[in-house]
């Protein structure tokens, strides 16, 4: 496929073309003081990226915020998913067959219309990783119908207002064959926050640096997280992502006094990524994190 020529290209010259009003008429709520963050749903608890998964989450009082993944399809939505191409190990066919190892790549979900892309069985099939997780046939949802759901159970069941850590699943290598260029999935997600009223309460991460540096510059108040994994300090971190972000967004590895220490001097909180168990939680804690992404919503 030539990387320069989708029919994402067409829907952005349109998008351009008329501005979505910024929504100001919204109540503010404050950025949580500590986040627990239910990590693609609570994938150790229920099947990821899944409206079921965001709804048992809100059922554990600590939750504060929903973490999740969002690519881009061949007919332009914002769906909820992680992996570029479906997966043999944790998904089956429309006919409830396996998908087989040498099929790993057959199903690029850039290159599916959402229609097709919906069949698919994303919570029946065992997942090795995750025993604990409750077996349910459902599917990979729009990122537009798992927000209405989730202010839908806030408003009808007096919960708090959750906060939504989005990631854009993206990078350089795969502009044009796995994802669309930054502008567009940012100009595609953007539409879906605003015509959701839900910009206040929206992080957007990314461990491709393209797209929030992006949203820094053409929606600077969309709070923006770096997601890393790698052995720079914080200063050569900060100094490649060019700006200092709302969240600096480290593996579990990454975080030490030291770290947080220096976040914490610039104003910018850290919220690592992944911790499964309560004593790493715990560690974690005792360091002053702002924030924790955990696959178990019932380990807070």
């Amino acid at each position: 496929m030539n990387k320069f020529i989708h029919p994402i290209g067409i829907f952005l010259l349109a998008l351009n073309a008329c501005t979505v009003k910024k929504n100001t008429n919204v109540d503010h709520v404050g950025f949580p003081v500590f986040s627990a963050e239910a990590h693609r749903g609570g994938r150790g608890l229920m099947p990821e990226n899944t409206i079921l998964a965001m709804k048992n989450a809100m059922s554990y009082p600590a939750i504060t915020t929903l973490e999740m993944d969002t690519h881009i399809t061949k007919d332009n939505k914002v769906v909820v998913t992680h992996d570029d191409y479906l997966s043999p190990g944790f998904m089956l066919t429309p006919e409830g067959e396996e998908i087989p190892i040498k099929d790993a790549k057959k199903y690029n979900v850039f290159q599916m219309d959402y229609d097709l892309l919906k069949g698919f069985d994303i919570g029946t099939k065992f997942h090795k990783d995750f025993p604990e997780q409750k077996k349910i046939k459902t599917y990979i949802p729009l990122l537009a119908d798992l927000i209405d759901t989730v202010q839908h159970e806030i408003k009808t069941k007096n919960k708090h207002q959750y906060f939504y850590n989005i990631e854009t699943k993206c990078s350089e290598q795969g502009d044009g064959i796995t994802n669309p260029n930054p502008e567009i999935f940012v100009a595609l997600l953007m539409e879906v926050i605003q015509s959701k009223r839900i910009e206040h309460y929206v992080v957007i991460q990314s461990f491709d640096k393209r797209t929030i540096q992006l949203l820094h510059k053409k929606y600077p108040h969309i709070k923006t997280s770096f997601l890393v994994n790698n052995k720079k300090t914080y200063e050569e971190n900060i100094a490649d992502l060019g700006y200092k972000p709302f969240i600096l967004s480290p593996n579990v590895k990454m975080v030490d006094a030291e770290l947080v220490k220096k976040a914490h001097a610039d104003g910018v909180k850290i919220v690592p990524w992944t911790a499964n168990t309560a004593e790493e939680i715990s560690r974690l804690k005792s360091l002053k994190v702002d924030g924790i992404i955990s696959d178990y919503s019932n380990l807070f």
